[in-house]
């Protein structure tokens, strides 16, 4: 008999918790689904748990100082050469080590590292995050960002730039989220910060994280949603008078691939000052992406 009732039992509790799923899931908002859609949705991630070389099947590198038609430092006038040896790029205890070093190399003063999927994972919406503890010190610049597969034949920013989270690390309790395309970049980017309260991003692991679907972005820190771009959004705040013909364009309905870096110096965001200690390190503890 004790056997028979804890059976029954076992059968009502069930039966009652999938009654009380059913009941939340069809009646709430797909904001309050999030957790259960990318929990059952995984199609990348690198949990980064194999110390040494990150995973080749995932990860390949942009190398150099980013010189393009005689202007260097990526277009930023940026400081760093970027490199793939151990030095700037590792995985060790289970996190991802990119580290800003001040050094002299192949006529740079600081070497990083800039880790891409390009050509390895390319994807078209979804909700893409990272668990990251970022560096501190005037001159750095983190991001973790996403960029158009097509930027050989369409060059930025019609191939469009999402940034989940741009950091400047004499800011230590601020980042920004970011989008990129045509009337509106660089310095007439999209964008909004978000800001701590009592706790900065260089002390812990916080997750950056966008959902990305044919007609939103929604920026996430910590899953808190602080910003939403819709192609309204876009259209009302790109360049019109003087920017180009299609100036306002929405042009994320293409796949993009995932950048992580830290950039050192440029005109953003500014030079390290004597206060700035080298070496620094961004730790990325995951990276997620869910359909």
């Amino acid at each position: 008999m004790k056997n028979i009732k804890s059976n029954t039992l076992f059968r009502v509790k069930c039966l009652v918790a999938l009654m009380i799923f059913t009941t939340m899931f069809t009646n709430c908002d797909p904001d309050e689904t999030q957790e259960v859609a990318k929990l059952n949705n995984l199609v990348m991630q690198d949990e980064f748990d194999v110390d040494g070389v990150p995973n080749p099947s995932m990860w390949t590198y942009d190398i150099g100082d980013g010189t393009a038609e005689g202007i260097p430092g990526w277009g930023n006038n940026e400081l760093q050469y970027y490199t793939a040896r151990p030095e700037n790029v590792n995985v060790e205890n289970g996190v991802l080590v990119i580290t800003a070093r001040e050094e002299s190399f192949e006529g740079a003063s600081y070497t990083s590292a800039r880790l891409t999927t390009q050509n390895l994972f390319e994807r078209q919406y979804g909700r893409f995050e990272a668990r990251i503890k970022l560096p501190w010190g005037k001159g750095l610049w983190p991001a973790f960002w996403l960029l158009g597969n097509d930027c050989d034949q369409n060059p930025w920013p019609q191939c469009g730039e999402i940034d989940i989270m741009e950091y400047l690390g004499d800011s230590p309790t601020i980042v920004f989220g970011s989008a990129h395309g045509p009337g509106y970049n660089a310095g007439d980017a999209i964008t909004k910060e978000y800001e701590l309260e009592n706790d900065r991003f260089d002390t812990g692991f916080h997750v950056f994280g966008i959902e990305w679907s044919p007609n939103r972005i929604n920026y996430y820190v910590d899953d808190v949603l602080y910003q939403s771009i819709t192609p309204s959004v876009v259209e009302e705040e790109a360049v019109v008078d003087g920017g180009p013909e299609n100036a306002g364009e929405w042009v994320f309905n293409r796949p993009f691939y995932i950048i992580m870096n830290i950039a050192v110096g440029g005109n953003l965001p500014g030079a390290p000052n004597a206060e700035t200690v080298f070496p620094q390190r961004m730790l990325v503890d995951y990276v997620r992406v869910y359909n």
